[in-house]
């Protein structure tokens, strides 16, 4: 719970965060007389403001706030990886914390009482369940969850599905970095009857590998909200008899001769649901899928890894690390194909980590037991 003063009197409402984020011990009642400076500053100072003016006021307060941070250099010019990486983490929690201490009421229908205030109701519904009771919610969160819920409605284009949409939900990350599946889409498959897609998500995977001919592909997660959205896009996509989403933690039981994986592409912490999708401490979910693929191999199968060298080039893992754990797991390689990626932080040269994502890399590894190894 949240617990503030207001006309005299002590009130309280649930206290939302999608990362855990613990309510603000220090709240005040502001309005549209606050300005971005003071703002600001009690924001820095750990103190948050709950808004009772204007929503699209509050929009353009967090905007200032936003801009004042920004102003501040995250990175120094001279940082090395990977301390400049572990700085621009650093940067951003900052950023998150600050800029999370601007508050939106909720009533129990999740309508916004506030001037010019858009209808959140449904939008609230996807990311949180059926409302219960009063509560309040960061204004950065809450346009997290109405650009989630347009993301969902409208969906993502994949050019690798024909131009089929994907619809994500909020907390599950969204296909938007699509020169993988194009690696995937034009990957000789070593066999059509069955396959595993390790961590599903969305379900882009799967339904991609279903769309090229796979009789039965078992798709796993273990995030709720990953399920019910698989399910969700294989229903839309009509491809119900091939795929099966399941609950499980990495592989499903028995073998198949074909297991994809596209773990999370950098070994670090993970500070919200979202994520988990990016940062994957101390490379567990790689080391799990490797460590675990060559008894879920059928005789002549195929492990295709899906991996950014990002990573690389910010000195958080090497090459040979990643050659080793693939030796150690009893696994060689036997094609590697490689694309270079094209989303929008590639050109964006004030990025403190654009040195890094200009020369990065997204490769295929197709792997399979190595016979030498024994079982």
């Amino acid at each position: 719970m949240i617990a503030w003063t207001e006309s005299g009197q002590t009130q309280s409402a649930l206290w939302r965060s999608e990362n855990a984020a613990k309510a603000p011990q220090r709240v005040v009642v502001a309005d549209d007389t606050l300005t971005a400076d003071t703002a600001y500053r009690l924001a820095c100072e750990g103190t948050a403001m709950l808004w009772r003016g204007d929503f699209q006021n509050a929009r353009q307060l967090l905007q200032a706030i936003r801009r004042r941070l920004e102003r501040k250099a995250a990175v120094k010019p001279d940082a090395v990886f990977p301390q400049a990486f572990h700085l621009y983490r650093q940067s951003q929690l900052q950023r998150a914390r600050i800029m999370g201490l601007l508050l939106i009421p909720l009533d129990v229908s999740y309508r916004i009482p506030l001037r010019r205030a858009p209808d959140v109701r449904l939008a609230c519904i996807e990311a949180y369940g059926p409302a219960v009771q009063d509560s309040v919610v960061s204004l950065r969160e809450l346009l997290g969850v109405i650009g989630a819920h347009e993301w969902r409605s409208n969906g993502v284009a994949i050019p690798a599905l024909g131009g089929a949409r994907i619809h994500p939900y909020y907390g599950v990350f969204s296909p938007v970095r699509g020169e993988y599946l194009q690696l995937l889409a034009e990957a000789p498959l070593p066999a059509k009857k069955t396959a595993f897609d390790i961590g599903t998500g969305t379900g882009v995977i799967a339904a991609l590998l279903a769309r090229r001919g796979i009789s039965r592909v078992v798709a796993t997660d273990t995030n709720p909200a990953a399920i019910a959205c698989a399910r969700e896009n294989i229903q839309r996509l009509g491809l119900t008899a091939e795929v099966e989403i399941v609950d499980s933690d990495m592989f499903p039981p028995g073998k198949a001769g074909l297991i994809v994986c596209n773990p999370p592409w950098l070994p670090a912490s993970a500070n919200s649901a979202l994520d988990h999708a990016v940062y994957d401490p101390d490379s567990r979910m790689l080391k799990g899928f490797l460590g675990g693929l060559r008894q879920h191999l059928e005789a002549g199968g195929e492990g295709w890894l899906i991996l950014s060298d990002l990573a690389e080039h910010l000195g958080l893992r090497t090459r040979d690390d990643l050659l080793a754990w693939v030796a150690a797991s009893g696994l060689q390689v036997v094609a590697k194909t490689d694309i270079k990626p094209v989303h929008a932080k590639t050109r964006e040269q004030a990025d403190p980590l654009h040195a890094a994502r200009q020369t990065e890399i997204t490769s295929l590894w197709r792997l399979k037991a190595d016979t030498r190894a024994g079982d």
